[in-house]
């Protein structure tokens, strides 16, 4: 550290910052710069840090973030990690993963960059609605050099060709899952961030739960036999998607809590 940083850390400390944000923004910008000044105005009118920032951490991969499409958090980092055991325990050479709602492709290129690692060779089809966060995806894809990747736009499983019908061995999937209510509960720098990135319709008489009800029924008319689906939920969901993955014909139907204790993982396998 600079004689000069302790003093600038001190100024945005000073301005409103937690010291912790202060020493990021600080390494990120520069310590006497018109950008660290933008950034500052930005991160106290209530935007995320990550957009601030530009970029943010994920597992092993370094994504670039923007209000294109939602921050990837921690419990999602969880979900790439059961993701990668339910294909181990399938053992397929070259496996197909279909990302669902890919957003800035953190679930699915993590996936795909770890397989690389262990010399698995798999194939990524990165599947959004939204256009712009499939061209964050697609950013992020190429700043990793992970070339093995599809990129269709449609909402949930629309836009598929058919004959990967069957032939998925891997369906992932962070859908929306906040209800409409719960969403007006939450921190406002959500405000920042795509809504239909978070909150879902109520089906079956649980909040949030029309999207997620759409990724469940969907799944065993693509997944290969075997094929395993992983899908990150709301605390309150857990008896509604075992539910519905058991009506869907899926079987071996386990939820995982997270680390901090809430259900949040649902992993099930089409006979």
């Amino acid at each position: 550290m600079t004689g000069a940083e302790p003093t600038v850390l001190a100024r945005l400390v000073a301005a409103g910052l937690e010291r912790r944000e202060a020493r990021w923004l600080t390494e990120e910008f520069g310590a006497d710069s018109v950008a660290l000044e933008g950034a500052l105005a930005r991160r106290l009118a209530g935007e995320p840090l990550q957009y601030v920032i530009g970029h943010w951490p994920f597992r092993g991969l370094d994504l670039d973030v923007d209000p294109r499409a939602l921050i990837p958090r921690p419990e999602t980092e969880e979900l790439v990690g059961y993701a990668i055991d339910a294909l181990a325990q399938s053992n397929v050479a070259a496996p197909v993963v279909l990302d669902l709602g890919c957003g800035t492709g953190a679930i699915g290129l993590s996936i795909l960059a770890e397989l690389a690692e262990r010399g698995v060779s798999a194939t990524l089809i990165a599947l959004d609605e939204s256009h712009d966060a499939l061209a964050l995806c697609r950013q992020n894809a190429i700043k990793h050099r992970l070339f093995a990747v599809s990129f269709v736009e449609g909402s949930w499983y629309e836009g598929l060709d058919d004959s990967l019908a069957g032939r998925v061995d891997l369906i992932v999937s962070n859908p929306p899952y906040v209800g409409a209510l719960e969403r007006e509960t939450l921190d406002p720098v959500l405000d920042h961030e795509p809504a239909g990135a978070l909150v879902a319709p109520d089906a079956e008489g649980v909040a949030g739960f029309a999207d997620l009800a759409v990724v469940i029924a969907g799944a065993p008319h693509w997944l290969s036999h075997g094929g395993a689906l992983v899908v990150e939920h709301g605390e309150g969901h857990r008896e509604a998607v075992r539910r519905a993955a058991y009506g869907a014909g899926l079987r071996d139907v386990v939820d995982h809590d997270d680390l901090a204790g809430r259900p949040r993982v649902l992993v099930a396998r089409r006979p």
